[in-house]
């Protein structure tokens, strides 16, 4: 049986830590691998100043190297929400029927990719007009999943979050 693998998106800077280590250690505790993707030259910084390394560059995202995709949230992610890169990337992961994940800021990045049009989701409370402006049914739940995409609204729902990640992976082939 093939171990199941999650890339990680992170924000170079301001990246929430407590959604990062959560979700990576609850999804490394299942057996699953987690690879880190970033802009970042050297290192992405937390927005509390924790340290992390990325594994892999924007430039080298495949999807058919990964069971899905997670957008990490916190201020940092806000810089993103129109990075072509990532929207191409977490196209091709849609049309390859990967998990697509964003918790907090990130599920934006989603939205302005087209890959929430015409379903719910939910983001960090104070982002919710960006996805509302977009005619998203912006829910105020911690976490939505529909189909093949989980959006989450920040640091609290981190755990759940991590969770309905692994019953998606769970599900799949």
């Amino acid at each position: 049986m093939n171990k199941k693998s999650i890339l990680i998106f992170l924000p170079s800077l301001h990246f929430s830590g407590i959604e990062f280590f959560t979700t990576k250690r609850i999804l490394e505790k299942n057996d699953i691998n987690t690879f880190i993707a970033s802009d970042a030259n050297y290192l992405c910084i937390s927005e509390t100043g924790q340290k992390v390394k990325a594994d892999v560059n924007l430039f080298n995202i495949h999807e058919n190297n990964f069971n899905g995709i997670v957008f990490i949230g916190g201020s940092g992610a806000r810089n993103y929400w129109d990075n072509s890169l990532l929207h191409k990337a977490a196209i091709r992961f849609n049309k390859s029927n990967k998990i697509i994940a964003a918790i907090c800021s990130a599920p934006v990045i989603l939205a302005k990719a087209g890959i929430l049009n015409r379903i719910s989701a939910t983001c960090f409370y104070e982002d919710r007009m960006e996805l509302i402006n977009k005619g998203i049914d912006y829910k105020d739940l911690p976490v939505v999943i529909i189909g093949n995409i989980i959006t989450a609204n920040g640091p609290n729902s981190a755990g759940f979050f991590a969770e309905s990640i692994i019953e998606l992976l769970n599900r799949q082939n």
